[in-house]
C-alpha cells in the first residue's frame, strides 16, 4: 500500500473532577433549569489542584501515542493550541516536550485562536508532514477553570477542563483528511475576547484589583449569529473542495459551544439531529480540546465507522473559524 499523510492516532483526557449545575448553585445565583435550558449543560470537569496545563496535554499525548502505536521518540514536532497556557512564557509545549520525553524537536504553541485552535494547528500539521514527511504531534488543552471568573454567572459556568489531540504522518492505514478550510474576521475580535494581560491593558494591581484579567467579554447574540454562519460555511465550503455533498457525510462533529449553537447549525445545515454530534451536556465548552474530546467519544461510542466521512468544524476568539473533512 502507498503511504498517504493523514491521522495516526486520537485521544483524549478529563479530569476526575465533577463540577454539577447544582455544585454551581450553591456558588452564584444559577440554578440547573437555567443553565440547561440556556446551554444544554448538566455537568463539567475540572483539574485537580496539582494539575498543570502542560499535565493535562501530556495526559493526552500518551494516549493519543498508544493509539498510534508510537513511542514519543517517534515525534518530529509538536503543535499545541491552548488559551490557557502553562505560564506567560515559554509556551507551554516546551514543558510538553521535556514531560513527554520526546527528542530536542521543534514544539511550539497556536495561541490566542480561542476554541478554533485544534483544527487550525491540525491543518498547520498536515502541510508539515506533507513537505517533511514528519510525524505531528497535535494537542489541544484547556485548562479553564483556574483562570476564569468564579463569580461572573453568566461565563463560569458555561466551561470545563479537557485535552485533546491527533498525531499526523505518513502512513498506510490512516484517517483521511480530506480537505481544511479556515478564516478569520479581526473587525470581530472584540465580541469574544479577554482584554486584559497584554499590551493594550497591561496586568497591573488594578487591573486584578477590579477582576479584568478574568474578564472574558462575550457578546452572546453576535457570538452565535457568527458561530452558526462560519460554522455553516466552512462546511459548504469543504464539501465543494472535496466534491462531496451532505448527504454523504455521516457525522458533524462541530465545537461544543452551546446546545442552542449546535442545533442552529444542524437546522441551518438540513441535518437531523442525530447526525450533529454533542457531548456538550457532560462536558460543558472545553475551548479548543472540545472537537478532539468529542471526536474520540464520538468514536468510542460506535457513531463512527470504517469508510465514514465526519466532518470538523468550529469556530473561536478572533474572530475564527475552521473545519476539516476527515474519512475514516
Amino acid at each position: 500500500m502507498t503511504e498517504t499523510v493523514g491521522i495516526l492516532g486520537l485521544g483524549a483526557y478529563a479530569p476526575e473532577r465533577v463540577m454539577t449545575n447544582a455544585d454551581w448553585a450553591e456558588l452564584v445565583d444559577t440554578s440547573d433549569e437555567w443553565i440547561t435550558t440556556r446551554t444544554g449543560i448538566k455537568e463539567r470537569r475540572f483539574a485537580a489542584a496539582d494539575e498543570t496545563s502542560a499535565d493535562m496535554a501530556v495526559s493526552a499525548a500518551h494516549r493519543v501515542l498508544d493509539d498510534a502505536g508510537l513511542d514519543a521518540t517517534d515525534i518530529d514536532e509538536i503543535i499545541l493550541a491552548t488559551d490557557t497556557p502553562e505560564m506567560y512564557a515559554p509556551d507551554t509545549a516546551a514543558f510538553v516536550q521535556y514531560q513527554l520525553g520526546a527528542r530536542e524537536i521543534p514544539a511550539f504553541d497556536l495561541a490566542g485562536s480561542g476554541c478554533a485552535g485544534f483544527l487550525m494547528a491540525l491543518d498547520v500539521a498536515r502541510t508539515r508532514a506533507q513537505l517533511g514527511r514528519k510525524r505531528v504531534l497535535v494537542l489541544a488543552v484547556e485548562l479553564i477553570s483556574r483562570l476564569m471568573n468564579w463569580n461572573d454567572r453568566d461565563t463560569c459556568v458555561l466551561f470545563g477542563d479537557a485535552a485533546g489531540g491527533a498525531v499526523v504522518g505518513p502512513g498506510e492505514d490512516v484517517i483521511g483528511m480530506l480537505g481544511a478550510a479556515a478564516g478569520t474576521d479581526g473587525s470581530k475580535a472584540g465580541i469574544l475576547c479577554l482584554e486584559a494581560g497584554g499590551t493594550r491593558v497591561p496586568f497591573s494591581a488594578e487591573v486584578a484589583a477590579a477582576g479584568l484579567h478574568q474578564k472574558v467579554v462575550m457578546h452572546g447574540r453576535e457570538v452565535f449569529r457568527e458561530a452558526v454562519r462560519r460554522m455553516s460555511q466552512v462546511t459548504h465550503e469543504l464539501l465543494e473542495q472535496a466534491g462531496k455533498s451532505l448527504s454523504d457525510i455521516a457525522l458533524v462533529v462541530p465545537h461544543q459551544a452551546n446546545m442552542r449553537i449546535l442545533e442552529a447549525v444542524g437546522k441551518r445545515l438540513g441535518l437531523a439531529p442525530e447526525r450533529v454530534f454533542s457531548n456538550i451536556r457532560e462536558y460543558g465548552n472545553t475551548g479548543s480540546a472540545s472537537v478532539p474530546l468529542a471526536l474520540c467519544h464520538a468514536r468510542a461510542q460506535g457513531r463512527i465507522a470504517a469508510g465514514d466521512l465526519v466532518l470538523l468544524t468550529s469556530f473561536g476568539a478572533g474572530f475564527h473559524w475552521a473545519g476539516l473533512l476527515l474519512e475514516f
